[in-house]
Formats: C-alpha cells, structure tokens, sequence
C-alpha cells in the first residue's frame, strides 16, 4: 500500500492523468521519487502513439512538430517549463544566490523568461521532423531517462533551501533505496534500447548524463543547491538536448 500510494503521488505531481485524492503523509513520500520515470513511461507512451500516427498518415513536419510540444505540456501540465521560465528569469537577473531563489518564487515572468521559452520551443520543434518512426522508441527514452536523473538528483544534490515541493520529496525519501532501485531501472532503460539501437543509444545517455552534471555545477554555483524550479530546468534542458541527439544520430 505505502508504495501505491508513493506511486500515485509521484503520478500525480508530475502528470495531469487523475489519480485518487489522499492527504500524503511523510511515510508515502519515501519512496515516490522511484517511480518519477514512470511519469516519463506515460509521457514517451504518448509521443510514440503520436510518431506511429505521423508515420501511418504522412502528417506535415511542422503539425507533427508543434503536436509533440503540445502532448509534452497536456501530459506534464506545463509544470517543467514553469520551472525553466522561472529559472531563467533568475539565471539572467544576474543577483546574489538569495536574490536568485526570490525571483524563482516571483508569480510573474519577466522578459528572459519569455526569450529564453521561445529558444526552447524553436530548438525542440525544430529537432522533431528530423525524427522518424524508426527512431520513436529512442525519442520517447528521453523522457524515461531525463526523470532517472531528476529523480537521482533529489536524493543525491543539496537543496538550496529547506521549503518548496523538491524539498517535500528529498527531506523523507529513503536516499540508499531511491538511488538503487532508480540506478536499476537506468540499466534495465539502456539495455533495451542499446538492444534496438545500438551505439546511438550510448551516445544519447551520454549528452543526457553531461546535462545532467551540468545542472548540478549550474545550481551550486548560482543557487547554491537545487530547487523544484531548477529541476524543472533540469529536466527541459535534458528533454531538448535528447531530441536534438535523437534528430542527427
């Protein structure tokens, strides 16, 4: 039951498919963050079927592309690109470390965040007609693989400050049991593919594993730690550099 219902939290949190309603309590939490690649399972599932539908019926590049970007927020409810909004509004305000973690919790956005959305939008758009059904499974690993490492980066990095959701889901989470079992699911991930596609699958958790320190020497530097916000970040920047990988091997 306590798993199921670390299950449901996680689902909950990081999709917009319904689950039921409970109060959560800090003995579900401790194992939530080992089922944030299923969020990415449901995500990736979504963007195959979408790929095979493009596929069957010759849809145009650029509805194929703009429906890609589309399925990403319906799935996730924009809450990761919130984060990258946010983040990048801190990032170019150019502040002290504390300054930076204010305007993370600003509502408005600033114009930064606005640039710097675009550029993601025009990069990622830009890198899915380039993917073909052949390579959809590879495409939709991204997704699998980039909520590996956020889930890897909740229990091992510091947080920045001792609030906020990220910090809800690291402060009771069984840290040696997260990371094995999400270290498991990592290989078990690489080898199907490795099985499907070879070296491009190396290839492709390399430039995902290099975001991913990237985002830790980012977030200690200029924050100090991360935040659910710089995870969003994080898992944006993972997601792009993927489809970018995905496009021209």
């Amino acid at each position: 039951m306590p798993l199921l219902r670390a299950c449901i939290i996680a689902i909950g949190t990081y999709t917009k498919f319904p689950v039921p309603y409970f109060e959560w309590k800090e003995e579900d939490m401790k194992y939530s963050a080992c089922f944030f690649p299923l969020a990415g399972v449901l995500a990736g599932g979504a963007q195959m079927l979408w790929l095979w539908f493009c596929n069957k019926y010759n849809i145009c590049d650029m509805a194929k592309a703009a429906t890609v970007v589309i399925i990403n927020i319906l799935v996730t409810g924009g809450i990761h690109i919130d984060g990258y909004m946010d983040t990048m509004d801190a990032l170019h305000s150019y502040q002290p470390a504390n300054r930076k973690l204010e305007i993370l919790k600003d509502a408005h956005i600033g114009a930064f965040a606005v640039i710097m959305f675009a550029v993601y939008i025009l990069v990622y758009a830009g890198a899915v007609p380039e993917i073909s059904y052949n390579t959809s499974l590879l495409f939709s690993s991204t997704f699998v693989f980039s909520r590996i490492f956020s889930g890897l980066s909740v229990v091992m990095f510091k947080n920045a400050k001792k609030e906020g959701m990220l910090y809800a889901f690291s402060q009771p989470a069984n840290k040696n049991i997260v990371c094995v079992v999400l270290v498991i699911e990592f290989l078990f991930t690489e080898a199907a593919i490795i099985y499907f596609y070879g070296s491009r699958a190396v290839v492709l958790t390399c430039a995902m594993f290099l975001v991913f320190l990237y985002y830790r020497y980012k977030s200690y530097k200029e924050f100090g730690g991360i935040t659910g916000d710089l995870a969003g970040w994080f898992l944006c920047l993972c997601e792009m550099a993927g489809a970018v990988i995905c496009a021209f091997i």
